[in-house]
């Protein structure tokens, strides 16, 4: 592909073909940071990233056994991109976060991710501030409230001073800062958060997002952000597009969706799915931003050929730079069995090693040799 070099401007302006690569929502974005955002971009055609919710830190029938994953038992090798969640940071002395993972392992974590040359992505599912309730409380008031002059804004700047505490005490061997991927209000055309359509207006939405991006990395100088903007469904570009905050404030684009009916039976999850994909497609070129699937799965998997069939068949037309796999949480106290990628002995164990040997799917390995946080 042909590339020529123009300017070096916050993210490394470049032609590819006729496209300019847009420079990054932080100018001051760490030297790292800066690279990851460029190779992401720069290896779109070239394979997409692996993730996996949680991985290093319990599976299924485990939980903080050094070096396990069940990723690592099933293929040999980790994922190529690690998920993680604030949630919990919030609070006041934080120990655990919204999954039961320490604050201090989950440090411990992501440098083990990153020093193998993978990649971190971090939500957060954070409480309402206006009743203190969980994140699913739909309360109307939580964003009006976090604003300023609103009647929570002193505490959800306290919060995002401990967001911006955690964030700079990620460092690498050498006390470099270790880039993540920001993933903030997810799934925000849905209706089942506070910050999600319904509880607020498209401007209230927009003003928290600036807000927030503005006091982290302006105020308290978090420098290694990559700012992921992140919807559910949607059925138009509009819809996608209604609450986004503008291009200074974004870095990448990403959508999440879940198969939840018997494939063999019902296509609408491959058929949506590929919409989306489609559209989601032509933003990233209108907008100049990278697309990603934030979060997909299939509960259980079912399906013994669910991987190379349903998912892969679906996503590998589209330039993703990542498929994040939600949690192997595994036995819930109902009883219910809760989790997305297969372990040792699990239905789709063999078709799950298929896909791994697919040339263009990233786990570790392919990742590290990306150099994902080094010039090109």
């Amino acid at each position: 592909m042909k590339k020529a070099v123009v300017s070096f401007v916050a993210l490394v302006c470049i032609f590819i073909g006729n496209k300019i690569v847009a420079q990054a929502a932080d100018k001051n974005a760490t030297k790292e940071t800066k690279n990851l955002l460029f190779n992401l971009k720069r290896i779109l055609h070239k394979g997409i990233l692996f993730g996996h919710q949680d991985d290093l830190a319990y599976g299924v029938g485990w939980k903080y056994e050094p070096g396990k994953s069940d990723v690592r038992e099933v293929t040999g090798e980790y994922p190529g991109l690690y998920g993680w969640d604030f949630s919990g940071v919030e609070k006041e002395n934080p120990v655990l976060n919204i999954d039961g993972v320490s604050f201090n392992k989950m440090r411990d974590f992501i440098k083990a991710g990153y020093q193998r040359g993978g990649v971190i992505t971090i939500s957060w599912h954070l409480d309402n501030p206006l009743t203190g309730k969980n994140a699913w409380d739909t309360t109307h008031g939580g964003v009006i409230a976090a604003l300023p002059g609103g009647s929570a804004h002193n505490k959800y700047t306290a919060w995002l001073d401990r967001v911006a505490d955690f964030s700079l005490s990620l460092r690498g061997s050498k006390n470099e800062l270790i880039p993540v991927l920001f993933r903030p209000f997810h799934e925000l055309t849905g209706n089942w958060f506070w910050w999600t359509k319904n509880t607020c207006s498209a401007e209230e939405f927009k003003r928290l997002w600036k807000f927030t991006v503005d006091y982290l990395r302006d105020k308290k100088k978090v420098h290694n952000f990559i700012y992921v903007y992140n919807t559910a469904n949607f059925n138009s570009r509009d819809e996608f597009l209604e609450r986004y905050p503008g291009k200074e404030y974004v870095d990448m684009i990403s959508f999440d969706d879940y198969q939840s009916n018997d494939p063999t039976k019902d296509n609408s999850f491959v058929k949506g799915l590929s919409f989306k994909l489609s559209m989601l497609d032509s933003l990233a070129v209108e907008l100049d931003k990278i697309p990603a699937l934030g979060e997909t799965g299939y509960e259980a998997i079912p399906y013994p050929e669910w991987w190379t069939k349903i998912l892969w068949k679906t996503i590998s037309p589209h330039p993703l730079s990542y498929v994040l796999l939600w949690r192997n949480h595994g036995l819930q106290n109902n009883g219910h069995m809760h989790y997305y990628v297969p372990f040792r002995g699990q239905v789709s164990e063999n078709d799950f090693k298929k896909l791994y040997r697919y040339e263009k799917v990233f786990f570790e390995s392919k990742t590290r040799q990306q150099n994902l946080y080094e010039s090109p």
